[in-house]
C-alpha cells in the first residue's frame, strides 16, 4: 500500500456501512470490527503489514502528535470523517509495531427515546443544579447516552453549555443553548484545569468526558455544589460502585467532606450496558438512581453497600435495579436467559427472579 490515507478511507467506509462500533488495524492481522458487540473482519481486504499500521497511524497524526506519539508510546485524538462521521482514535505500540483502535461516533447524536433510554432521564436533563453520573463498562454507549441528555437540553433551554473532553467526540449543534466544546491537549491542559477555568465562563451546564482523577472529581462536585448541573462519566458496574470509587479516590482524611458533599447534590446514576439481543442487534439493561432521602442518608453515613436494597424497593421512584432491567428483556423474549447470567452482578438473585 503506497497510499495510506485512500486505503484507510475504505475501510472506515466499511464500517460505517456495517454500523460497525469499532476498528481494530494491527500488522499480520486483517481489518477487524465490531459489529453488534462481536468482533469479525468480514473478510474483506489482506492481512496488514507493520508499514501498513504504522501508514495509517501516520496519515491521521498531524506533524506535533506524531512527535508526542513517538515519545509516548500511544496518543488520543478524535477527526471528522468527510460528513459522514466522526471517529476517537487510539494509536499504540505493541510488540514494537504500531496498532490503532478507531471508534465510531455517528454524525446525528441520537435521542434519548431512539437509544431507548429510561424516561427518567428527562427529569435529569430538566434540573438546573447538581450532579449527575452516566456509567458502565468501557464500549457500553455512556457517551451516546450523555450526547442524547446534553443535546436534550439544547433543544428545550436556553443555557451556556461548556464540555470538556478528552477527546471530543459528539459535534453539538446548537439550537437554543450557546455550546462551547473544550477539547483536553488542544484547548486546555488537562480536567482539571478546565474545569478550574470554567467558574469564570459562566456556564449553566458543565459536562466532563470522564473523571480520572481526585482533583478533577472534587471540581465536579464543587461546581454542582455552587449552582451548576454537572453531567460525567465513570468506569464502574452500578451505582454503589460508583459512590465508592468516587469517595475511596480521596485520602481517608478527606473522606467525610466528599461525603457530604456528594450525598447533597449528587441527582442520580444510570448504569448503562449493551446486550447481545434475540435479533442479533444490541439492546439497553440499566440500573437507575435517583438520589432520595434514603440514598442520601446511606452515602452520609458510609453505608453505600445498601444502596442495591433502595433501588431494588423504589421502582415507584423511578429507581431500576440491573436483576430487574435484565429479567425483564429475558420476559419480553428481547434476549437470551444466558447473557442476562453474563451481565448480572448478583446471578443468583437473577435466576430466583426469573424462576418466580
Amino acid at each position: 500500500m503506497n497510499d495510506y490515507k485512500k486505503e484507510l478511507e475504505k475501510i472506515l467506509d466499511i464500517a460505517i456501512e456495517n454500523d460497525a462500533t469499532d476498528i481494530h488495524l494491527s500488522p499480520g492481522k486483517q481489518p477487524f470490527y465490531r459489529i453488534n458487540g462481536s468482533l469479525t473482519h468480514l473478510g474483506k481486504g489482506s492481512d496488514l503489514m507493520e508499514e501498513d499500521t504504522k501508514g495509517f497511524a501516520f496519515s491521521i497524526l498531524s506533524e506535533e502528535n506524531k512527535e508526542k506519539f513517538l515519545s509516548q508510546r500511544d496518543i488520543d485524538l478524535s477527526f471528522g470523517y468527510k460528513d459522514k462521521a466522526r471517529f476517537r482514535v487510539n494509536a499504540y505500540h505493541q510488540m514494537g509495531n504500531i496498532s490503532v483502535s478507531l471508534r465510531l461516533i455517528p454524525k446525528k447524536i441520537r435521542t434519548i427515546e431512539e437509544l431507548s433510554l429510561p424516561q427518567i432521564c428527562y427529569q435529569f436533563a430538566k434540573a438546573t443544579q447538581g450532579f449527575f453520573l452516566m456509567v458502565g463498562p468501557s464500549g457500553h454507549g455512556k457517551s451516546a447516552a450523555l450526547a442524547a441528555m446534553i443535546d436534550e437540553i439544547n433543544h428545550n433551554r436556553y443555557d451556556h453549555i461548556v464540555t470538556i473532553e478528552d477527546p471530543v467526540e459528539y459535534i453539538f449543534k446548537q439550537d437554543k443553548c450557546l455550546i462551547d466544546q473544550r477539547e483536553v491537549g488542544q484547548d486546555v491542559q488537562n480536567f482539571h484545569r478546565g474545569l478550574r477555568e470554567v467558574f469564570r465562563q459562566d456556564p449553566d451546564v458543565i459536562m466532563i468526558g470522564e473523571m480520572r482523577d481526585p482533583e478533577t472529581i472534587s471540581s465536579a462536585v464543587t461546581a454542582a455544589e455552587t449552582g451548576h448541573l454537572v453531567f460525567t462519566t465513570l468506569h464502574t458496574n452500578n451505582a454503589a460502585q460508583t459512590i465508592e470509587r468516587i469517595i475511596d479516590s480521596f485520602p481517608p482524611h478527606q473522606q467525610s467532606q466528599i461525603r457530604m458533599q456528594l450525598s447533597s447534590n449528587i441527582l442520580g446514576i444510570i448504569s448503562r450496558r449493551l446486550i447481545p439481543s434475540t435479533e442479533g442487534s444490541v439492546i439497553n439493561a440499566v440500573e437507575v438512581m435517583v438520589a432520595n432521602s434514603a440514598v442520601r442518608n446511606l452515602i452520609r453515613e458510609g453505608k453505600t453497600h445498601q444502596i442495591d436494597i433502595v433501588i431494588e424497593t423504589s421502582s415507584d421512584q423511578g429507581m431500576i435495579s440491573l436483576n430487574r432491567s435484565l429479567v425483564d428483556l429475558v420476559e419480553r423474549g428481547l434476549i437470551s436467559r444466558e447473557n442476562a447470567e453474563l451481565n448480572s452482578n448478583n446471578i443468583s438473585e437473577l435466576k430466583i427472579l426469573l424462576n418466580k
